[in-house]
């Protein structure tokens, strides 16, 4: 795994988290109508990072977050070559009428979010929809999506990988860039 550069760096990478926190902070201030969600399976360490480093900022105790599972909404669920695995959903809450703040680690294609709003019906029909990534790879769209919130943008071709290691996982907060997702397990 050496092959992959370092873009983002542990201390780097706690500012963008900082930086995120007070952008989220300055647009949602009380976070009142407020929810985070994580998609699993990256947005799942952002949001739970996110989540932690609000309260202890804001001192806020109730900001309602949670996870969501994504699998049986993506476009390409019944085109994979190996079974797949569901992640499990975690929101003891509805959506309806409230700010919905969507986390995930890598924006590539936008498929992943298009999933994730249509899971989100579910569970009610959010007032408004924001999206919250560590890494966007900003030319490499295949739906018109974009970020509401950005910690690093990135430009690389269609080949290269962007893995976001976190410390509570490998031991670093780091993002990685990969010539070629070949090899690689994600």
């Amino acid at each position: 795994m050496s092959n992959g550069r370092v873009i983002l760096t542990n201390e780097r990478f706690a500012l963008t988290i900082e930086r995120l926190c007070h952008q989220l902070i300055e647009n949602h201030d009380a976070f009142q109508n407020t929810c985070l969600i994580g998609i699993q399976q990256g947005g799942v360490p952002l949001v739970g990072r996110i989540h932690r480093r609000l309260l202890e900022i804001t001192g806020i105790s109730n900001i309602k977050n949670g996870k969501l599972d994504i699998t049986f909404y993506r476009d390409d669920f019944r085109h994979r070559s190996k079974p797949i695995r569901a992640s499990v959903t975690e929101m003891d809450f509805l959506i309806e009428g409230k700010k919905v703040v969507l986390m995930d680690d890598v924006l590539y294609t936008g498929r992943s979010v298009q999933a994730a709003m249509s899971a989100l019906q579910d569970f009610g029909r959010p007032l408004k929809v924001e999206l919250l990534t560590l890494v966007d790879r900003r030319f490499n769209r295949d739906l018109p999506i974009k970020a509401d919130y950005t910690g690093i943008r990135v430009d690389a071709l269609d080949e290269a990988y962007v893995r976001v290691e976190w410390q509570e996982v490998e031991g670093e907060d780091q993002v990685l860039l990969f010539p070629q997702k070949e090899g690689l397990s994600a």
